[in-house]
């Protein structure tokens, strides 16, 4: 008991707390003034699940490595967003982790998708190996888009969220492709969304009732993900201020980037700082227990976050938005709108209502290798990988 205090109260002491400031702290959405609700601040940071590297979980692809410290850093930011759409979800943005409390399965559930084993949906295992498909070696350093790219590609398998994940290329969001792509496969995505109730299945946690909700509805949940690059080398100033207004939205799921050499996942910001969950932390892989239990303490950061300043952000970043219904997604259309007549912010994307002639179909692009805007394409955004050090083992 002494040394579980001990240690708490060394964190406690290594992290700064937030800066009293009559500037608001924005998380995710939500608005909070430091001086009368600074508790339900670290609540609401607690309750965000946090991944960090892990050591001894079982060698991805039967051979490879145990651990993803020095080159998992992305893979856990992209787990940490993605995770945060999923809690949306299927518990929603009000729900808080509160320690030593019984949660209810759907927390087990989301949280299942992500243990660091070969057939959870979301593991560091997956996301490693269906990266090798978008040119990345298992323990090869990822940057935002890459995780973005296979994220979408995992999520297919996920029956149960029955997300909608669209990834924005070319700095453009075409209303039309999301609204084709969150109302197509109705009326039948009911029935995939509740699959036959067996053992294995509900081991993976589908609760029956998912399915009937999905029937009723029309618009696939949608995970909107915006790869940028907003400056060359550092963060053009302009943007600073569109940057903040993202965590402002009430469908932020945050932004994940860095700084040279380390990945983080932005959830807020208060000031001129950038409030984030940092992955570089190595924790051992958790195994449930024999009840079944998986032991969840060490998926919550239980410290006030860390901050940074928005001037030190690298500039390659994802920023990441949820739109659970079809209003959801027209409110936050608006709100990019209104955005944009800000003095002072330039625009991080445009958003158009169709595809503008002059751009190839992504599908073409993926089949023409040897096209010379696939070709630019791939460097733009994979050129966020080469500014980064893969740190050694």
């Amino acid at each position: 008991l002494f040394l579980a205090t001990l240690t708490y109260d060394t964190l406690r002491f290594e992290y700064e707390d937030f800066p009293e400031t009559k500037e608001p702290v924005w998380i995710l959405g939500r608005k909070y003034s430091v001086f009368t609700e600074k508790e339900e601040i670290l609540l609401d940071v607690t309750s965000r699940l946090w991944f960090t590297y892990r050591k001894n979980f079982p060698a991805i692809g039967g051979t490879g490595p145990t651990s993803d410290t020095g080159w998992g850093c992305m893979l856990r930011c992209g787990q940490m967003i993605f995770a945060q759409a999923l809690v949306c979800r299927h518990l929603g943005r009000d729900w808080r982790w509160i320690k030593g409390k019984r949660q209810m399965d759907n927390y087990f559930s989301v949280l299942n998708a992500f243990i660091d084993k070969k057939d959870s949906y979301y593991s560091i295992h997956q996301i490693a190996q269906m990266g090798v498909g978008e040119g990345k070696s298992i323990g090869q350093w990822y940057g935002p888009n890459t995780v973005a790219q296979v994220l979408k590609k995992l999520a297919t398998f996920d029956t149960w969220s029955s997300l909608a994940v669209h990834i924005a290329m070319d700095n453009t969001v075409v209303m039309e492709e999301i609204r084709r792509l969150c109302q197509s496969n109705f009326p039948c995505a009911g029935a995939v969304a509740c699959p036959a109730v067996e053992s294995d299945v509900l081991y993976n946690g589908y609760p029956e009732e998912a399915g009937v909700r999905d029937r009723l509805s029309l618009w696939k949940p949608l995970v909107l993900l915006i790869p940028l690059r907003l400056g060359l080398t550092e963060i053009n100033e302009a943007y600073i201020e569109t940057l903040k207004h993202c965590f402002m939205m009430p469908q932020s799921l945050g932004v994940i980037g860095g700084k040279p050499n380390s990945a983080h996942y932005f959830i807020g910001y208060v000031g001129e700082e950038l409030i984030y969950l940092d992955p570089h932390t190595t924790q051992p892989a958790v195994e449930p227990n024999d009840s079944g239990c998986l032991p969840d303490e060490s998926f919550h950061c239980q410290h006030p976050p860390c901050r940074m300043s928005i001037a030190e952000l690298d500039p390659s970043i994802a920023v990441g938005f949820f739109c659970n219904t079809e209003e959801d997604f027209n409110d936050w259309c608006q709100q990019i709108k209104k955005l944009s007549l800000v003095r002072g912010a330039l625009p991080m994307f445009e958003l158009v209502e169709r595809q503008p002639s002059h751009f190839s179909n992504p599908d073409v692009l993926n089949l023409t290798p040897d096209s010379s805007d696939a070709d630019r394409l791939e460097r733009f955004f994979d050129s966020e990988d080469e500014d980064f050090e893969i740190l050694s083992l």
